[in-house]
């Protein structure tokens, strides 16, 4: 399976979708207008039209836009008291959440030097230092089944697919989505991107 070389733009980045053509990508300010015409034309607002999906490139995830005019958008809303601040060193990136572990875990985090914290941390980056890769794949599958799932889920092949991408199989991702209207096809090769594996790194 051919893939984009590298995931999509970043969390600006929005493609639109009606039915299964693609009619606008880009920032989220330029897709929010490109609809808004749609709609004004009255293409997109057409009750007989197929669905108008947006969905974020970053995440794979639909997201909502605002489409109506400047003029008829609701008035700003009142600012908000300023929140307590949170717990932690937030200047420093540092943020408290809550961790639950069993007695004997907080037990060895305590004779740990630096404490609970410090071990955590450097449990963490050791994680991301031994499986950058893994990583990169799962978010990457998650982020293609996320579209598939809200776009794709009728089309023949879906079930297929779904199962070909989580196993890292390029091949039996291709044969399911083969007859595939072109424009999913092609956003779905982009955002799995990372997603399958080589066949000389395929388990034996």
């Amino acid at each position: 399976m051919t893939t984009a070389s590298s995931p999509p733009v970043g969390p600006a980045s929005l493609t639109a979708f009606l039915g299964h053509q693609r009619i606008a990508e880009g920032s989220r300010a330029a897709v929010t207008r490109a609809l808004r015409r749609e709609v004004q034309r009255g293409l997109a607002a057409d009750t007989d039209a197929p669905p108008l999906l947006v969905f974020d490139d970053a995440s794979g995830a639909p997201v909502e836009l605002d489409l109506r005019s400047g003029m008829d958008a609701p008035a700003p809303a009142p600012v908000a008291e300023a929140a307590p601040p949170a717990p932690g060193r937030p200047k420093l990136g540092v943020v408290a959440r809550e961790v639950t572990l069993l007695p004997q875990h907080w037990e060895w985090l305590a004779l740990q030097p630096g404490g609970a914290s410090v071990a955590l941390r450097k449990l963490v980056h050791a994680a991301q230092r031994v499986q950058p890769s893994q990583d990169g794949q799962r978010a990457a599958q998650e982020r293609c089944y996320l579209f598939l799932r809200a776009i794709a889920g009728n089309l023949p092949g879906y079930e297929e697919a779904l199962r070909a991408l989580f196993r890292g199989d390029a091949a039996a991702f291709d044969a399911a989505a083969a007859g595939w209207p072109p424009d999913i096809l092609a956003h779905a090769r982009l955002l799995s991107a990372g997603a399958f594996v080589a066949p000389d790194e395929a388990p034996r």
